[in-house]
């Protein structure tokens, strides 16, 4: 078993490396001078089980073709079996033809990634589930509801925490949340106006005097999430908390998070942290490294990995 790390989250890379007991495949992954990218395997890896772990966070399109050129590189190099670790898959927004004549560009994604030499995909909450069809390999849909009830149960113990989805759209995942640690939900009926603007409507439940908790999968401008915040305090929450496992947090949005009344945002280290975010008083990091390590070496193993959500 082998860990090649590409450059867009290498701390993580070397966490589950430090986890499983293992050192980083030596390679080189590096640009020409007109940005080209260049990878090079610097060891054998002829029959080995080899994981790339490569979050296609922003820059995307540079960390994107960082993957799928190591993907070729790995395959040329006669690897028994390339597994993709995506941690945060890009392009899962654009799931669908959402009007006439757009992409559905995870499926351009997926066809790319198999076509680059992966026999496997490993990912974490994808944005939406029938993206794991887009694939004619097996892909695994790793899921951060273990990580965030365990860090809620440390930190809200002996309070009853509500569970809150954002919208309608995320009312599995928030319920599966609320199951595990055993909490009530409420729902916030939001419309949205167009792209990257979100309007509170309407708080489905009673939050009045309840320590409140978000949850999603991406906060991107973070709108959504601090007009969700506002409309809970309005309600009369009497704390207002967040946990997203992708935290993409483009333009101003940690500017908009430190402003917004919610106490704090919790998010994986699926996309590595900028240093707006580490600096940020009410976002914390949570990491994902040993969900992840454990799920590779199970999957090295040919042993279950869905027994790690029971």
């Amino acid at each position: 078993m082998k860990i090649l790390a590409c450059n867009s989250n290498r701390p993580l890379a070397e966490a589950v490396a430090s986890y499983l007991n293992l050192e980083l495949t030596n390679a080189s992954v590096k640009r020409f001078s007109d940005m080209e990218v260049w990878v090079e395997i610097l060891e054998n890896v002829r029959g080995e089980d080899v994981f790339v772990v490569q979050s296609t966070s922003y820059p995307a399109n540079d960390n994107l073709m960082e993957l799928l050129v190591a993907l070729d590189a790995l395959k040329r190099g006669s690897a028994r079996r390339v597994t993709a670790v995506i941690p945060y898959f890009g392009y899962a927004r654009q799931d669908r033809k959402t009007g006439p004549r757009t992409p559905i560009t995870a499926k351009l994604l997926a066809n790319l990634i198999t076509s680059a030499g992966a026999n496997r995909v490993v990912t974490l909450d994808l944005h939406s589930g029938q993206i794991q069809g887009f694939f004619d390999i097996p892909l695994d849909n790793l899921y951060a509801a273990p990580v965030f009830s365990k860090h809620i149960m440390e930190n809200f113990r002996g309070e009853r925490p509500m569970i809150i989805s954002p919208d309608v759209g995320g009312v599995v995942r928030a319920r599966d949340l609320a199951r595990r640690i055993e909490a009530d939900l409420a729902i916030i009926d939001k419309r949205r106006e167009r792209a990257g603007v979100s309007e509170v409507m309407n708080i489905i439940g009673d939050v009045k005097g309840r320590d409140c908790i978000l949850v999603d999968d991406i906060v991107d401008s973070a709108g959504t999430l601090c007009n969700a915040a506002t409309a809970l305090k309005n309600a009369g929450a009497n704390s207002v908390a967040a946990y997203v496992t992708h935290g993409v947090l483009s333009g101003g949005a940690v500017a908009r998070v430190t402003s917004s009344p919610l106490d704090s945002l919790c998010i994986t280290d699926s996309i590595q942290a900028t240093e707006a975010m580490r600096l940020a008083r009410n976002v914390h990091q949570i990491s994902i490294a040993p969900l992840v390590a454990e799920a590779m070496r199970r999957i090295s193993q040919e042993a279950s990995v869905s027994s790690l959500f029971n």
